[in-house]
């Protein structure tokens, strides 16, 4: 923001020095010409009113020496041409070869033999090359014999022009340099409160909402949003606090009720008939308070859950050393599969929680809703270039994608976006235990990380029906960095 609005400022800066330059320069320029005309044709006038009386005397030799003299001293030839363009007097051949290249002498020369004056040139421009032709009628309207001719080379004055214009352009950029002096640091002091609300919005929208914006620094506008800024989270951060604690105060005071409610509701086991109508509705009630009772301890979990917010590098191989022999141990018992292809050496950013129990919930639900044969863990590094959608993957230098896959009944593609918000349950899961919170907890910590959990296709089924189902946790890269002993270590996060 701050490169863009000295963007803004300086252009506008320099247009406004240039329509105040440009305009001087030209003017500049003109009158650079027009003295130069003016200094041609007193010097042509006063050489017309010799060459009249010298025509008249017939002593034409020291109009001569003057014309020759001129040209030597100025080098600027000069001429008297008869009624018939005819060289009478002065350095012809120089005047010859001057004249070879001024296509406008011909038309000078005939409207000073019909009595008519040179009008001034406005071929000012430093990249013109053309000479300056000035003509003074020698004689008084019909009486006109011949006319005076000077052919100026203005190579000198045109780079007066451009001394000038240098001039003018270095006093036109010492205002420019003084705005950008000026304009770097005003702008830095006026924006910095508008990068820290940003940094602090960044921070709060990855879930900390601790972070508060810098109230005392940068313009009094800008102090007043700030102040406005932290008054409005300090109501959020409140209102969640108390969101949080409600959740939890009531799944915790409901828990002993509910288990006195169940411990009376089974005590009655003992007085029901097994072939009567009542073993049913006993056996419906158990299990509504047996799905009661996880509600609430998902519900505590969440809450306690959601009021950690800091996330921390880990290794992936430490998480999965304590977990692996368990998923092993329950796809066994469940009659199923587990392959893990994760290589070594993968640092990430741990979610609040803990990567391990995100995992856990991951697996758990492979293993109790899909049906599955076969469940796949892998991993794999993700360069920043490519991106795979995350937000923070350039700023860590890419991502790291843990996916927990399986060949089992999976779930529509419609149906994906809606998986993963609370309490949802797919249709065909209505009568397996669980809560519809599991996913939404996962997706909600790992996005607290600066990560992204994304539900994909999972692996071919065995009858070829289609695929499973698969979630892939995306979470940024930890970079290593090498050690004065040359061993990498983690860099800070």
């Amino acid at each position: 923001m701050h490169r863009r609005l000295l963007v803004v400022l300086v252009p506008l800066a320099v247009l406004l020095v240039a329509a105040l330059g440009v305009p001087l320069s030209i003017t500049v320029a003109e009158r650079e010409m027009q003295e130069t005309y003016v200094n041609r044709l007193n010097d042509v006038g006063r050489f017309a009113s010799l060459a009249e009386t010298a025509l008249a005397t017939g002593r034409t030799e020291a109009l001569q020496q003057e014309l020759t003299r001129y040209h030597e001293l100025y080098g600027i030839p000069v001429a008297l041409v008869d009624t018939s363009g005819n060289v009478l007097l002065g350095p012809a051949d120089a005047y010859r070869e001057a004249a070879r290249t001024e296509p406008t002498l011909p038309r000078i020369v005939t409207a000073a033999l019909a009595g008519a004056r040179s009008e001034p040139s406005w071929e000012w421009a430093p990249w013109d090359d053309s000479a300056l032709v000035v003509a003074e009628p020698v004689g008084r309207d019909s009486e006109v014999v011949g006319a005076v001719v000077t052919i100026s080379d203005l190579s000198k004055t045109r780079e007066t022009i451009l001394v000038r214009w240098a001039r003018l352009a270095g006093l036109g950029l010492l205002p420019l340099i003084a705005l950008a002096a000026v304009a770097w640091p005003v702008s830095a002091w006026v924006l910095r409160p508008v990068r820290k609300l940003d940094a602090a919005t960044s921070r709060i929208s990855e879930g900390d909402l601790t972070i508060r914006a810098d109230a005392e620094a940068g313009p009094i506008e800008l102090r007043r949003l700030a102040a406005s800024f932290n008054t409005m989270m300090d109501a959020v951060e409140n209102a969640a606090q108390r969101q949080r604690a409600f959740v939890s105060d009531a799944s915790h005071q409901l828990r002993n009720p509910l288990t006195s409610l169940r411990l009376a509701v089974e005590s009655l086991a003992p007085h029901l008939r097994p072939e009567g109508n009542g073993r049913q509705v006993y056996d419906v009630a158990v299990d509504e308070l047996k799905a009661m009772q996880r509600m609430l301890n998902s519900l505590q979990a969440s809450a306690r859950m959601e009021s950690l917010r800091t996330a921390s590098p880990v290794d992936l191989d430490e998480v999965l050393a304590t977990r692996v022999d368990r998923w092993r141990a329950l796809t066994a018992t469940a009659g199923q599969t587990l392959a893990v292809d994760v290589p070594p050496g993968l640092r990430l950013l741990e979610p609040p929680g803990g990567l391990g129990s995100i995992l856990d919930e991951l697996i758990s639900n492979a293993l109790r809703l899909s049906g599955a044969q076969a469940v796949e863990v892998t991993a794999r590094v993700v360069p920043a270039d490519v991106g795979e959608g995350n937000r923070n993957s350039s700023a860590t230098g890419g991502v790291v994608t843990v996916a927990v896959r399986d060949d089992g009944q999976g779930i529509d593609v419609s149906e994906r976006a809606q998986a993963l918000r609370r309490f949802w349950r797919s249709p065909r899961h209505q009568n397996v235990s669980g809560t519809g919170l599991g996913l939404a907890i996962c997706a909600d910590l790992v996005g607290a990380a600066g990560g992204e959990l994304r539900l994909e296709e999972g692996l071919p089924r065995p009858d070829g029906s289609g695929h499973g189902f698969a979630a892939v946790v995306a979470l940024p890269v930890v970079p290593q960095v090498a050690s004065s002993s040359g061993a990498p270590t983690p860099s800070p996060v």
